[in-house]
């Protein structure tokens, strides 16, 4: 067969390009909202631990904080999204749901670890300044403090967006649709497995290299901004 008639026979013929449109689809949507979620758990994690660090009070926390990293960054994401869907949330129905609870978890434990690291690597004396000014810990950890790490941690930020983009290609194990389980379908209909994998290859790679030029861009912004 030829390249033309493989691609009919694989996107074309009933429609089966459909397969990755919702695959595609599902994927975006556990990948952002998965994003969103880790990094809004990733920042407090990495607050409590940093004042931890810093002033040695929220003990508690910080020991809840570490077994959470411990237990999250310890094991393999594929287990955790089938403990996510066979045991803790076996009642729930939406596997979207489901996916994204877990990838968003997952994504926080690699989120705190590298804000802490962007935090704790701003000059202290920084940081005792504004204390000596009599500005309150929040004032200076989020106006002063948290501003610099931030920009000193979006390129790992940005390689962790791409690391969940990627890992959501797991999601199949729960029976979810996304991009990967779309193309495995074509596979399993025509039993051609090039075309519909490099496909799915391609349209990832896409955007990857998307992440990565947004990425590219702020940290132009942000240097622009500096000057």
């Amino acid at each position: 067969m030829s390249f033309a008639d493989k691609f009919s026979q694989n996107f074309l013929e009933n429609d089966r390009y459909v397969y990755l449109l919702r695959g595609l689809g599902n994927t975006i949507v556990i990948a952002f909202f998965a994003l969103i979620l880790g990094l809004i758990i990733g920042f407090v994690v990495a607050v409590i631990r940093s004042f931890h660090d810093k002033t040695g009070k929220l003990k508690i926390l910080n020991a809840i904080c570490h077994i959470y990293l411990t237990l999250w960054r310890g094991t393999p994401t594929m287990v955790q999204i089938l403990i996510m869907y066979y045991i803790v949330f076996v009642t729930v129905n939406n596997k979207i749901l489901v996916a994204i609870i877990a990838f968003g978890l997952n994504s926080a434990a690699y989120v705190a670890e590298i804000v802490r690291g962007g935090i704790m690597a701003v000059d202290t004396g920084q940081f005792e300044a504004g204390l000596s000014l009599g500005a309150h810990y929040n004032l200076v950890m989020f106006d002063v403090i948290i501003p610099q790490a931030l920009k000193a941690v979006i390129p790992a930020l940005s390689n962790e967006a791409i690391t969940l983009l990627k890992e959501t290609s797991i999601s199949g194990y729960i029976g979810l649709m996304d991009l990967t389980k779309g193309a495995d379908i074509i596979r399993s209909q025509t039993y051609e497995a090039m075309m519909p994998l490099i496909g799915c290859a391609l349209i990832y790679l896409v955007m990857v290299f998307g992440l990565s030029q947004v990425t590219k861009m702020l940290e132009g912004r942000l240097r622009r901004d500096e000057r």
